[in-house]
């Protein structure tokens, strides 16, 4: 097996970074053209270390690959189980969610007389399609790997560093349980060894 090509991905954060640097006061565009770089690394699956696609048969995993150092936005990859989900759950700051391998279902959820209820037909997206999610949108919803034979892989970008930030997951009459994710990896992926690759 060939090793990961990384430059794709040291690609995509630079030239994230110099999004969220130009356009941090404007979600509209970060999200808009943020999605359009996504969409394009989600597009090619040559790239993402074996360590951070590797499915746990209890829960799902969230591998943190990158985190800005002013934690201005982060890079995840989710590996979902065959048949795993995520509960409802908020994010509180702007997201995009890229398939890579795989399919998701996304169900939006909405407030109605203080219950949540679903928004809207649940979307399916397969590999390489983007979803956009941020608290002036809707970001509360439910995340199941469609696929009940195989892993499911997407790629996560968010306006923080989502592993430390204090969210919520909600029964469905609303009640929020706070939680904080955390990540499933102590180590991420050298994107910066750029020597190393030359070499290879």
């Amino acid at each position: 097996m060939s090793p990961p090509n990384l430059a794709r991905l040291r690609a995509f954060v630079i030239r994230l970074a110099a999004l969220v640097e130009a356009a941090s006061d404007d979600e509209e565009r970060v999200l808009r053209v943020g999605a359009a770089l996504l969409r394009e690394l989600v597009s090619t699956d040559d790239w993402l270390p074996a360590a951070c696609s590797a499915a746990d048969p209890a829960r799902y995993r969230q591998y943190l690959l990158h985190c800005d150092s002013r934690e201005r936005f982060s890079v995840a990859s989710f590996v979902w189980g065959p048949g795993q989900a995520t509960p409802i759950h908020d994010h509180t700051v702007w997201g995009l969610v890229g398939v890579l391998r795989g399919a998701e279902i996304s169900q939006a959820y909405g407030r109605a007389g203080g219950d949540l209820v679903p928004v809207g037909p649940a979307r399916r997206l397969e590999a390489g399609e983007v979803d956009v999610i941020s608290p002036g949108l809707g970001d509360i919803h439910r995340v199941a790997n469609a696929r009940d034979d195989r892993p499911s892989v997407s790629i996560h970008v968010y306006g923080g560093n989502i592993g430390a930030i204090r969210r919520s997951t909600f029964d469905r009459q609303g009640r929020p349980s706070p939680f904080v994710s955390g990540y499933a990896n102590a180590d991420l992926p050298n994107l910066w060894g750029a020597s190393q690759e030359q070499n290879a």
